[in-house]
């Protein structure tokens, strides 16, 4: 409870919004704490510095002041370390659920920024370091726990350099987002009820494998006519070749043994994948519409989109 309250307050307080483009930390986004360790030296210069004044320690006031005067560098290099980062968010992969997904985001600066660390709500952080004048990708991994999109959600961006004595830090909420796909089942057979032959191959007239000879018929190109035949007295004749292509293999929704959606929507991400590899041409059929026959990573990639977002809203 108290870290949901918690979490109202921040978004409340911080009003985060998404963003789009380039976005440059100026000093309105970024906030500065003490950390703990910061709290305790601060306690211990309060004690040193009564201690000074009761007991006229001339030396004590040099050992105090100094030490507050690097606390107070401490707290300008970790604010410098952040001020004007300038961040884009760039594409990210698809991927399938249960895997982790790897949004770039690249960070270019003036100056070399030291021990910046980005986190997200839920997700391990990244620690970096970055050179100077060069654009700087950072990969973020996210892990996609179900299929549809994907987002980063706000991410924080934090440093704690040089001492450790402060955290600075700001909110990074970009548009960014990944397409995640259903699991695939490990193991499921093709459906070969609707394919005619059985197997989705049939041949159609083409320059790959030999199919015999024809008559030669005038137009016909020169180097296709069988010349050997010729030669035994057979007359001029011209080779033929064909090219297997695939048989229109759909895949209905309607077909698989599942009785929850989820299930159902695995063995056809399945199905399209062991589709693909064996070079068929396949359609894919669901309740809200379907894709024609068709192959290629093209036409793969448009069935795996369909099924990741089969019955959710499109929000962007």
């Amino acid at each position: 409870m108290f870290s949901a309250l918690k979490q109202k307050f921040r978004n409340w307080l911080f009003r985060p919004k998404i963003e789009h483009g380039t976005v440059v930390l100026t000093q309105r986004r970024i906030f500065i704490l003490p950390t703990r360790q910061g709290w305790v030296l601060g306690l211990l210069l309060a004690l040193m510095l009564l201690g000074c004044i009761n007991y006229n320690l001339s030396l004590g006031y040099v050992l105090t002041f100094l030490l507050a005067m690097m606390a107070v560098m401490s707290m300008l290099h970790a604010f410098r370390n952040l001020a004007h980062l300038e961040i884009h968010a760039g594409r990210a992969d698809a991927v399938f659920s249960g895997e982790t997904a790897r949004f770039l985001l690249h960070f270019s600066s003036k100056l070399p920024r030291y021990q910046l660390i980005l986190r997200g709500e839920d997700s391990d952080s990244v620690i970096f370091d970055m050179p100077a004048r060069q654009d700087y990708a950072v990969e973020f991994p996210l892990h996609a726990a179900r299929r549809g999109w994907l987002e980063t959600g706000r991410l924080t961006l934090y440093t704690e350099f040089p001492l450790g004595l402060f955290h600075a830090w700001s909110y990074l909420h970009f548009d960014a987002r990944c397409l995640v796909y259903p699991r695939p089942l490990p193991d499921a057979a093709l459906p070969t009820g609707n394919a005619p032959d059985g197997a989705g191959k049939r041949s159609l007239a083409g320059d790959d494998d030999f199919a015999g000879l024809r008559t030669y018929v005038a137009g016909d190109a020169l180097p296709h006519i069988a010349w050997k035949a010729y030669a035994r007295g057979l007359g001029l004749q011209v080779k033929q070749f064909t090219t297997p292509v695939g048989e229109a293999l759909w895949l209905n929704l309607n077909d698989t043994p599942e009785t929850d959606l989820e299930s159902k929507l695995s063995r056809l991400t399945r199905w399209v994948l062991e589709a693909e590899a064996r070079g068929l041409r396949y359609g894919l059929s669901l309740p809200d519409g379907e894709l024609p026959a068709g192959n290629g990573s093209a036409h793969r990639d448009a069935c795996l989109r369909q099924l990741a977002l089969f019955g959710l809203v499109e929000t962007k």
